[in-house]
């Protein structure tokens, strides 16, 4: 374990860059993997979850290798051409990974076995087994659904209708992704919208994909099989999930002035950022732009006095990732904020909404835990009072630990987080862009 305090460094200055959005980056790796060609990617987020993806696309035969000046170029085997990997697919800590490459092996004719680290093996895949099952593909998991799980494709896959029973925009991607060496059209409809990078790669990389609103609202994502990819030069966007951990440190820490560059901010993924400027949080797009077909800005924030909100559940999915964070935020404001409607939370790398609720109230925050959600009582701006010496358990979440030492950044007596190692599966410089914000 690598356990560090965090504690008050003064206000958060200057200009900084996250690192490349995880989703896009995860990807940007599998497609062009399957493009006949050089894909080139620009800003990849080489985090161990993104090269865990990496990784396993090579096992199945794709060349893929780190450039001199940090661009990635991937030389995929075209849909249809995975080759059978010769030992296990090890995950890590990546859910991401897991799902989504589940949905490639299910339609090619190959046998993967999954296995990952001890969270991601608690972590649930029957979303994704019962659908991809439907296709012809045989699956033999651990009792629960769980890693370690061996996917043995389909050899002549069968095309899905698939009505998504909760919203996850991993099985919607787990199910497009197989549905491109499927015969046929493979239907996703979405009730409830979620992100939507891996419709818009898609295009991006030349398959047939479409997209309708039904009669009662639902999206019904629409793909032609057999697809013939094209490679693309991808720029990634800067992880809004990332730039929130900066976001509200730069929101409860008196004096912060701070400049966060090209965030992406995909209206699937930023709802963070309206519902902090409805606590009244001062968060400025400076020089909007389009990258790669992904809205895309600089961010100023400023310090600022938030009130407690009642959160719509209905943006749960469009800032499912940035919940912790947000518990901080509410900690720090005037008043009550209420959240709903997160029982996904539950089953991430953690049970977020009791770790956080427990590393919250060592630190000083009065909370109420629900069966959906938590209920903070903020501290109408000043500091949390501090972790008293004892280290919060992060339970081998990087959310958790980045969202704990955003807290001690602003809290009066320091956080000690139990293990800082986890925080390099999605931001391996997090650390050092505290050191930079608070020094400038």
């Amino acid at each position: 374990m690598r356990p560090r305090r965090f504690s008050a460094q003064g206000p958060l200055k200057g200009r900084i860059c996250v690192p490349g959005d995880k989703s896009i980056s995860h990807r940007s790796i599998m497609l062009g993997a399957l493009a006949v060609g050089e894909t080139r990617v620009t800003g990849l987020l080489e985090g161990e979850d993104v090269l865990s993806t990496a990784a396993a696309m090579r096992a199945m035969g794709a060349t893929i290798e780190r450039q001199a000046n940090g661009d990635w170029l991937v030389a995929g085997v075209g849909v249809g051409g995975l080759l059978q990997p010769t030992g296990a697919l090890d995950m890590g800590n990546s859910g991401t990974s897991t799902r989504l490459l589940m949905g490639l092996v299910a339609s090619h004719p190959i046998t993967a076995c999954f296995v990952g680290d001890a969270s991601l093996s608690k972590r649930p895949m029957g979303r994704v087994i019962d659908p991809l099952s439907q296709t012809g593909a045989r699956f033999t998991a651990y009792p629960g659904g769980r890693l370690p799980l061996i996917v043995e494709g389909a050899a002549t896959p069968v095309p899905l209708t698939y009505r998504l029973p909760v919203a996850s925009a991993q099985v919607k991607s787990a199910v497009l992704l197989a549905g491109l060496n499927t015969p046929g059209v493979t239907t996703v409809i979405e009730p409830i919208p979620t992100r939507d990078h891996s419709e818009r790669m898609l295009r991006g990389f030349g398959a047939d994909l479409s997209v309708e609103i039904d009669s009662d609202g639902a999206r019904v994502i629409r793909l032609s099989g057999e697809a013939e990819l094209k490679p693309q030069t991808i720029t990634v966007p800067g992880d809004p999930s990332s730039a929130a951990f900066f976001v509200v440190a730069a929101l409860i820490v008196p004096g912060s002035d701070l400049v966060i560059e090209n965030v992406g901010l995909n209206p699937t993924r930023a709802a963070l950022f309206d519902v902090l400027r409805l606590m009244g949080g001062s968060i400025e797009e400076l020089d909007r732009r389009d990258v790669g077909g992904e809205p895309v800005a600089d961010l100023r924030v400023r310090a600022s006095t938030l009130t407690g909100i009642d959160v719509d559940p209905a943006v749960v999915p469009s800032m499912v990732d940035e919940f912790p964070v947000l518990f901080v935020a509410a900690a720090h404001a005037q008043g009550r904020t209420v959240t709903r409607g997160l029982e996904e939370l539950r089953v991430k790398e953690s049970d977020r909404i009791t770790v956080m609720r427990v590393a919250l109230e060592q630190a000083g925050a009065r909370v109420q835990e629900t069966e959906d959600g938590l209920i903070i009582d903020g501290t109408g701006g000043e500091g949390l009072r501090g972790a008293n010496n004892q280290p919060v358990a992060t339970h081998l979440d990087h959310r958790i630990a980045m969202s704990m030492a955003v807290a001690g950044l602003a809290s009066q007596g320091g956080v000690e987080v139990d293990d800082t190692r986890p925080i390099t599966t999605s931001f391996p410089v997090f650390e050092q862009l505290i050191a930079s914000a608070t020094a400038a």
